[in-house]
């Protein structure tokens, strides 16, 4: 239950975002990307590949529209997997299943660094597979990362 309860709260943003720096009428905190109360994020259009990154264990991939690309040290070429596509008031959400197990990363807006480079990523991203869950950092085709190669 530990395992899974990040990633939940994690999908929870994506869902609905409020904050205690709601404003004193009432009204929600605007959410980076949001566009407002009621319109899913959309900072990360339907046709950008968005990548991703995370260490210990070394894993990444990118996703392209509907096919998910997930790759490790031990299968550096990858596996491609189907997912669905969810934009919350937060961020995205990709769902899928990889290896026979329930697939789930949520990428949201944030200055990410992967601890190895010196890269600096406009993304956090959050990949729960079976009962494992790994953190990362993400970046799209339009919106790149900064820092070394």
């Amino acid at each position: 239950m530990r395992i899974i309860a990040p990633l939940c709260a994690s999908l929870a943003l994506l869902a609905s975002c409020t904050s205690s720096d709601s404003p004193t009428d009432g009204a929600p905190a605007e959410v980076p990307g949001d566009g407002g109360d009621s319109v899913p994020f959309h900072a990360i259009a339907a046709d950008e590949v968005v990548s991703f990154v995370g260490t210990e264990p070394f894993w990444g991939g990118e996703v392209n529209g509907t096919a998910l690309r997930w790759s490790t040290p031990e299968n550096p070429d990858g596996e491609t997997i189907t997912v669905s596509r969810f934009a919350g008031r937060g961020g995205l959400s990709f769902t899928g299943t990889l290896q026979g197990q329930q697939f789930d990363m949520a990428v949201t807006p944030a200055t990410c660094s992967d601890g190895m480079s010196d890269r600096t990523y406009p993304y956090a991203v959050t990949v729960q597979v079976g009962a494992q869950q790994l953190s990362g950092c993400g970046w799209t085709d339009r919106q790149g990362y900064t820092g070394g190669e």
